[in-house]
């Protein structure tokens, strides 16, 4: 398990300041999201930018995930807007298909997204098929990348729990490049089992973590310490299915003081890391 920091949280800083500050703590990666705020996917020279930031992360040692959740990425008036299960989703495919490719380039394993809210005069059938068809699109992509696409349950989202993205992932018969990510607030948010209890049962599909605090019902991305989440108990079961990526702090709306809440974060999962180590061994 590596520990990183979600670069949404860090959107006040210049990325090259932003990666500085992440490693000089101690991070071994970061969650790079594709927007206007560190690597515009929609600038001139898309390539030679790649390249740069690639450079930068390498010259750092920071692993990277690319993550896909911009706000007004493909709309200045309409957040998030379209997404895998609006009706002209083109937009939001193409886009998908481009952090895919990218993503090699910046030595990214992972790309994550999610379903999207399913508009009002939207039926569940309706929603199932337009994401179905999104993936359907997108996997070629990934293969030929060798990428995986994790999808992500999101609350209020279409795709809202982490049943409804391992139902899908059986529907195509688990394929290689197709995979889960975990948010360990959401699991308090949305879930009726403990976190831990749902990391051990997906295990099995997952290959992207962010890690923050939550308190149930509510969907606020909180600083450890301020929510529900047991920390020790969450990185417990993370150890159990033995995964090995990274679990990236996300703490987007927290960005007027994203040092100090990098330095108390990584604080907090050292912490916890250490404490569920120890509750292992003594098993």
């Amino acid at each position: 398990m590596r520990l990183g920091y979600g670069l949404n949280g860090f959107t006040d800083h210049r990325l090259v300041d932003a990666l500085d500050v992440v490693a000089g703590l101690g991070y071994d990666g970061v969650a790079l999201t594709l927007d206007h705020a560190h690597l515009d996917p929609f600038g001139p020279g898309l390539a030679d930018r790649v390249r740069a930031v690639a450079r930068l992360l390498r010259e750092r040692e920071l692993d990277v995930v690319v993550e896909t959740g911009g706000r007004y990425v493909l709309d200045p008036w309409r957040k998030h807007h379209p997404t895998f299960v609006s009706e002209d989703a083109e937009r939001r495919i193409r886009f998908t298909e481009t952090a895919l490719r990218i993503a090699p380039d910046l030595g990214a394993p992972v790309v994550s997204c999610w379903s999207g809210i399913l508009p009002d005069d939207v039926d569940a059938r309706t929603g199932r098929e337009r994401v179905d068809r999104a993936v359907e699109r997108l996997l070629p992509v990934a293969a030929e990348t060798g990428t995986t696409l994790a999808l992500e349950p999101e609350p209020g989202m279409f795709l809202e729990r982490v049943g409804d993205v391992t139902a899908l992932i059986d529907r195509f018969d688990r394929p290689e490049g197709l995979g889960l990510t975990v948010d360990v607030g959401h699991l308090v948010c949305t879930e009726d089992d403990a976190p831990g209890a749902v990391i051990r049962d997906a295990g099995g599909h997952l290959v992207n973590v962010q890690i923050d605090d939550m308190r149930r019902g509510v969907h606020e991305h909180l600083p450890f310490g301020e929510g529900e989440v047991d920390l020790p108990e969450a990185v417990g079961a993370l150890l159990d299915v033995g995964y090995d990526g990274l679990v990236h702090v996300e703490l987007p709306r927290h960005t007027h003081a994203a040092p100090s809440l990098a330095r108390h974060s990584i604080e907090r999962l050292r912490a916890a890391l250490s404490t569920a180590t120890t509750r292992r061994s003594v098993r």
